[in-house]
């Protein structure tokens, strides 16, 4: 068994002993540093609401505010303990500190609005709150754009579980195409915005 299919195995385990309590507890830890990625969560507690079992706004309140309370740990971890915290104990958390290299330069590039971008991106998702509690971001700003933006993704996931319903093995089978298809889809985004800003300039 991969390291993908345990995750998968254990997580859904977890979720069908413990319902809403499972799919909040592996988003707080999806939203800090733990290798626990949202597609190896959200579309089994889709599929379970395709199931009749969860419904579609506990699904949405549950996991996201898991990701809201895990995202302010790491806020948390950033702003008390700085990067000297990361690089002492990350280890134990799992964390690459390389990753965590490019999170904040990502961060420090693009600004506070890549709370929001984040959590359609694979890794930095992970780790997008450490810099940020670094940079003593506004909390209530903060608060905002990681509600909405994990409200979107776990949504989505959930959405596209229920929709496979038996099937929605698959999704975390190709798990990683839909990373790589949002973040093309992202990045054509942001091009065409920069050439519509540079055509309005000349």
């Amino acid at each position: 068994m991969g390291i993908t299919e345990f995750i998968v195995t254990y997580a859904t385990a977890i979720i069908a002993k413990t319902g809403y309590v499972g799919v909040f507890f592996l988003m707080v830890l999806e939203s800090m540093v733990a290798p626990i990625p949202s597609e190896a969560v959200m579309p089994f507690a889709g599929f379970l609401w395709f199931q009749k079992i969860f419904t579609f706004w506990g699904v949405i309140v549950a996991s996201t505010l898991g990701s809201l309370i895990g995202s302010l740990i790491s806020y948390w971890i950033g702003a008390k303990g700085g990067r000297a915290i990361v690089e002492r104990y990350g280890k134990y958390l799992f964390l690459n500190t390389h990753h965590l290299d490019v999170t904040e330069r990502f961060f420090s590039r693009h600004g506070e609005w890549t709370i929001f971008v984040s959590r359609f991106i694979p890794i930095v998702r992970h780790l997008i709150s450490i810099p940020a509690g670094v940079g003593k971001m506004p909390l209530g700003k903060f608060c905002v754009y990681t509600i909405v933006g994990a409200g979107l993704w776990n949504g989505f996931l959930a959405w596209v579980g229920y929709a496979l319903g038996k099937n929605w093995q698959s999704v975390q089978r190709y798990g990683h195409m839909i990373d790589i298809a949002v973040v093309a889809t992202i990045i054509l985004v942001c091009l065409f915005f920069i050439y519509k800003r540079s055509h309005a300039r000349t």
